[in-house]
């Protein structure tokens, strides 16, 4: 064999080897850093290219794509997180919150009618949290923070433990005309100094359970509930107590899981997570069940990454791109509850540096192809690579 004939035999099965996709991807490995990767995967997981997939880095907030399919496992898609209402032997209305993430104003009022029908006078509105460890610490989320993304968990909370104002003429005043400003929400204000937004309620002192229960006195009083005494908040037990009324959720959790991903709104991920565990290992929730829960389901699927909660807000969560493929092919039956852009059904994550995309891009063939995009060199732009992937697949094998 000749020389030339040598080289053109070797180019030949050089290229035989090489699968013609990874060709069409050439140039996707010039726009990332050391501490970036990227992998494409055929659906049903087989990858198509990949660079650095197999380097363990900050996901962001495409770790709420786990904590979705944790929920699914645990808790199930159809599953209504109940909140229930009992009168002991004093005449105390117990609400028992058992983590319900999308409690808003609009159910309170609703809630708050239907107990009309039941109860006329009440002593105390007793908020009874217990389902949920209330010494629970969100890893990543600031505790000293106002700023929504940071709200606290819990069993028993309304409005994502968050209360939205404005201030008119020198007065503040709510800025959501279903929502009173009550005084627990106005002396956080006033302590926060800050004359408009949305912000979180603490955790400190009981502050958002008490906030929950101004807001159930506020529509019973509505409604004509006569309550002689105050909020407080206990833990109760399973005391002498009647079952008066138990609420579902208006929104089941593939609900909620759309929601959480069209807001990236880190308090459902973390109560889902928390609720998971709790189903999974018994009450009360804690961040220790809910991280088991969710890395005995990866476990499962063959991959050890490390979770330390479920909204992607801690920096001390860490995946590969190729963790999140399989990931991506398990979620795959529920595409449809990511965002939707130009044909790309995604999730995005994004912290200070750091920039992410997972999800699927559909390819010339009308399959949807797995991407994962991870970022976490400052400076560098997640976009960029997502459309350089789609304008490949676009064009087809």
């Amino acid at each position: 064999m000749s020389k030339w004939k040598g080289l053109t035999a070797g180019l030949f099965l050089c290229l035989m080897v090489m699968p013609v996709q990874a060709v069409g991807f050439s140039g996707i490995g010039a726009m990332l850093g050391d501490t970036d990767a990227v992998a494409i995967a055929e659906p049903g997981g087989k990858i198509l290219y990949s660079k650095n997939a197999d380097a363990m880095l900050v996901p962001a907030s495409i770790l709420k794509i786990v904590t979705a399919l944790v929920a699914f496992e645990h808790l199930g898609p159809d599953y209504r997180f109940p909140t229930e209402f009992y009168m002991d032997d004093a005449q105390n209305l117990v609400i028992r919150g058992y983590g319900d993430p999308y409690l808003i104003s609009e159910s309170v009022a609703k809630i708050a009618r239907r107990l009309s029908l039941e109860l006329g006078t009440v002593n105390d509105i007793v908020m009874d949290g217990g389902y949920f460890d209330p010494a629970i610490m969100i890893p990543g989320a600031r505790t000293a923070s106002a700023r929504a993304y940071d709200a606290p968990v819990g069993a028993v909370c309304v409005n994502f433990n968050t209360v939205n104002f404005e201030t008119q003429n020198g007065r503040i005043v709510s800025a959501e005309p279903q929502t009173p400003l009550l005084p627990t929400a106005l002396a956080r204000i006033r302590d926060l100094k800050m004359t408009e937004g949305r912000v979180m309620l603490s955790s400190d002192d009981n502050q958002a359970a008490q906030y929950a229960g101004e807001l159930f006195q506020y529509f019973l009083e509505k409604e004509g509930i006569s309550v002689s005494g105050g909020v407080r908040v206990a833990n109760t037990g399973t005391g002498s107590t009647r079952l008066v009324y138990r609420h579902y959720a208006e929104t089941d959790v593939a609900g909620l899981v759309y929601r959480m991903m069209e807001f990236s709104n880190n308090f459902i991920a973390n109560q889902l997570f928390l609720a998971a565990g709790a189903s999974a290992f018994g009450a009360p929730a804690t961040l220790e069940k809910g991280v088991r829960a969710a890395m005995d389901y990866t476990r499962r699927l063959g991959i050890d990454p490390a979770v330390v909660e479920g909204s992607g807000i801690s920096r001390n969560n860490r995946w590969t791109a190729k963790m999140m493929i399989t990931i991506l092919d398990e979620f795959s039956p529920h595409y449809a509850l990511l965002q939707k852009n130009n044909g790309i059904y995604y999730k995005t994550g994004t912290l200070a540096g750091i920039q992410t995309r997972a999800g699927y891009i559909p390819g010339k063939d009308g399959m949807r192809y797995p991407f994962v995009v991870i970022i976490n060199t400052y400076g560098r732009h997640a976009d960029p690579v997502v459309k350089r992937i789609a304008g490949r697949l676009a064009a087809g094998p």
